[in-house]
């Protein structure tokens, strides 16, 4: 299931503290349709839960469940590996866009 293209993306967007469909498409650039298939799956695992933010119209948002949060040092692991294989230490962008675990898990524990 996280294996499938774009999961570990979606995911990825929901602990960088996107919660919005929109927003995980933005933060992907993946096609509306891939997210939205991509997002029922998560859904029917477990993954993620779609809350209801707004009544009329009805506007949902997204947020990881347990076992959604448990996959947080998953992606540790390969942002990990990923900076010290993949990225070049000179890369004035390495580690702009990527919080550090520990404010990673106080942005999903604040929700």
């Amino acid at each position: 299931m996280v294996g499938e293209r774009w999961a570990l993306l979606v995911i990825r967007e929901l602990v960088m503290g996107s919660s919005r469909f929109t927003e995980i498409v933005r933060g992907t650039g993946a096609p509306r349709d891939r997210i939205a298939a991509r997002l029922k799956v998560l859904e029917e695992a477990g993954v993620v839960e779609r809350v209801a933010y707004q009544e009329k119209p009805t506007r949902y948002e997204y947020v990881l469940t347990d076992s959604g949060r448990d996959l947080v040092p998953v992606l540790d692991a390969l942002l990990a590996w990923g900076v010290q294989h993949a990225v070049t230490t000179d890369d004035p962008d390495r580690m702009r866009h990527y919080p550090t675990p520990s404010e990673r898990l106080e942005r999903l524990t604040a929700r």
